[in-house]
């Protein structure tokens, strides 16, 4: 997969990424949200996540399990995070998935990242919606969801997989254009 917007680069994660992704990983931007407190062995963890996101790649089917792709900034050639979507198995729906490294946040990069793996999600699928579901306290993504278009559906007390105990959550969706 190939994606290019104004700044940035959406591709194929490759094994020469790994070193990147170690980083983004000790700087701790993936310890809570994406793998629910996963703890540091952040070397032997990403190389097998590597692995495992070329393979899912290779197969392209977002029903599956999840469809992750790095984010390069084109100016420095950097990968800076990732971007795709994930199956949620407790509800049947496909959602999106990002993570953006401490020092490049707070500069919309996630944003559009967001918003050109939705336009490819809805050309490339035969899906109808992403559906994201947020913890409320994460004010951050919730904005990055709601800046790349989607709709904010229900606030509510909800179990996370991840979760010990209900926390309150924003469930978003993204609706297909519609094609005339």
């Amino acid at each position: 997969m190939y994606l290019e917007t104004e700044r940035l680069i959406i591709r194929s994660i490759k094994p020469e990424d790994e070193a990147a992704f170690i980083e983004i990983a000790s700087d701790g931007s993936l310890d809570e949200d994406i793998f629910g407190g996963w703890p540091g062995e952040y070397a032997v963890f990403i190389h097998d996540w590597i692995l495992e996101a070329m393979a899912l790649d290779g197969e392209d089917n977002p029903e599956k399990d999840y469809l992750a792709y790095a984010i390069v900034e084109k100016t420095s050639g950097a990968v800076i995070g990732s971007v795709g979507c994930s199956y949620y198995e407790d509800s049947g729906e496909i959602g999106p998935v990002y993570f953006i490294g401490t020092p490049y946040r707070g500069r919309h990069f996630a944003t559009e990242a967001m918003k050109a793996y939705g336009r490819y999600f809805f050309e490339h699928y035969e899906n109808s919606k992403l559906s994201a579901v947020i913890r409320t306290e994460n004010i951050a993504s919730c904005k990055v969801a709601e800046q790349a278009g989607f709709l904010l559906t229900e606030s509510k007390m909800y179990q996370d997989i991840f979760d010990t105990h209900p926390k309150q959550y924003n469930f978003y969706e993204m609706k297909a254009p519609v094609k005339g």
